[in-house]
Parts: structure tokens; sequence; C-alpha cells
């Protein structure tokens, strides 16, 4: 996997990047987990616009991702590495000896032909998931669950990985990407590895237009809209806004705390993730 470079052939291209896929070993994938994905637009059930700057973008099949891997003792060999549109990590098709096919979320070092496996059977070794209680403290992990038996919740990204800390009676101590350190239930399963695709934020995407490719709408400044738009609209020439930054509802945009308390997350975690990093 490496990243390419576009020659400078417009202003667009300039200084933008891309992948070069060599990673990929196909570009077909299994029809069997493909889903039908609808947009929404940022509009809700009524038709109400919930969420600005959505729109438009690329069609999309959802591929069906196996995050609770409950298929044990069943070897499975992988079979492709695929480009998935709806995550920044690849994912790999994997064969059972049964006959069934699933997707799951690709290791940093996974090769075709390697055989994995799930359960208390399987070896602590890259791909396999096993329950936290039989996965050896200090290894790396991710495909976190959150609740035994939902499937993993956290730890998906494309470079993420966590570190199994330690583990204290019925808990794990699991140290997250952002920073947090965070006590899970020892029957949680976890996958054994980093996820791959590890440059994807090293990605320049060099021009508009490939935002909008994605489904991402045009952010506007409220300072630069009509009064009748926005709290910090109009005045004559460009102004400063007058008042504090709020958003169209005036809201205070900065300073405030925007996060729900999350009561079965937050009474999980021993240490919160570090000043300065992913802080809002």
């Amino acid at each position: 996997m490496g990243i390419k470079l576009y020659k400078p052939t417009s202003p667009g291209r300039r200084g933008g990047s891309g992948f070069d896929f060599k990673e990929l070993t196909t570009s077909k994938p299994e029809k069997s987990l493909l889903r039908p994905l609808k947009k929404s637009g940022g509009r809700n059930n009524t038709g109400r616009m919930t969420m600005r700057r959505r729109g438009g973008g690329h069609k999309r099949h959802y591929r069906l991702i196996d995050f609770k891997r409950r298929k044990d003792g069943i070897p499975a060999k992988v079979a492709t590495i695929e480009y998935d549109p709806n995550r920044t990590c690849r994912i790999c098709l994997l064969h059972y000896a049964d006959g069934e096919k699933r997707y799951i979320l690709a290791p940093l070092g996974i090769q075709v032909g390697m055989t994995l496996m799930n359960g208390e059977t399987a070896e602590p070794t890259l791909g396999n998931c096993k329950q936290l209680k039989d996965i050896p403290v200090g290894l790396q992990i991710h495909n976190v669950e959150l609740t035994p038996g939902r499937g993993g919740q956290i730890v998906r990204a494309a470079g993420g990985v966590a570190q199994l800390q330690a583990k204290d009676g019925d808990h794990a101590v699991v140290l997250l990407p952002s920073g947090a350190i965070m006590k899970i239930h020892l029957k949680c399963r976890a996958t054994i590895g980093q996820i791959g695709n590890i440059e994807n934020n090293l990605i320049v995407i060099g021009k508009a237009g490939r935002n909008r490719w994605l489904g991402k709408r045009p952010k506007v400044r409220g300072s630069a809209m009509n009064p009748v738009a926005h709290p910090m609209g109009g005045g004559e020439g460009r102004s400063a806004g007058g008042r504090h930054p709020v958003s169209p509802w005036g809201v205070p945009a900065k300073g405030g705390k925007t996060r729900k308390k999350k009561k079965n997350s937050d009474r999980r975690i021993l240490r919160h993730r570090k000043k300065g990093k992913h802080q809002r």
C-alpha cells in the first residue's frame, strides 16, 4: 500500500494525492454480501433537514461486515482484500471451511491465503478474534466489543489500534487510540492486530469537487450570510459578527460542552483522553 502524488495537470490536481491500491486483490465485491444503501441527504423520515452539508456523492453498495466474529472453531481462509467505499480501512473476504463467506476489517499485514480462526481454540495471532480473557496482556487489538455479543463498536477506523494493558477481576484495562483508558468486560471480544491502511490520514483531498464525490456539501461561514439566515450575518463590509460565535439557532459554538453524557461508556473510563488530542 502506498500514496501516489498527482501531476499538476490542473489547479485541482496540484497538491492532491490518492492511494495506489496495490494491496487490493480484486475490484469486484462478493454479490451475496452487498446491500443497497439509500441516501438521506441529511433529511429525517418527515423530510426535514436535520443534518446540514450532506447530499450528492457517488452511489455505493453497503458491504455486510462481520463485526461479531462468532463463528467459532471453523478455520477461514483469506480470499481477497478489497476496497470499501463506506469506511476508511480495507476489508477482506473470508471463506470458511463450511462454505460460508464473510467480510471482516482487514488488519495491517494480512495476506491472501492466511488462515484465521475465532473463539477459545484460536491462537492469539494476527486477525484472530478471541475474548479479552483469552488474549495475552500487552497485545494490540482492534474491533473491540463494549457489550458481550453486540459486536465490535470501537477501534474500527483505518490505522486504529488499542492495547490490552491489564486484567482486573471481571474486566480488562484497554488503552484506546485517543489516549483514554477504558475498563471492558473480559467476555467482550476483540480482534488481534492493528487496522490496516494506516496512511489514510496523509491523503490530501486537493479540491472541493473531491469532497462532493464523498457526499459532503460546502460549509458557509455565518458571518458571510445575511442577518435573516444567521445571527452573525450582515454588517457593512466584512465584520467580525459582533458577538461570540454561535450556531444559526443562537447556541454558543465555542467553549460550551457539546458531548452528552453516556452512562454506559462514561462509567467505564478510568482516564479520559489526553488534553489537546481529540478535545472538543
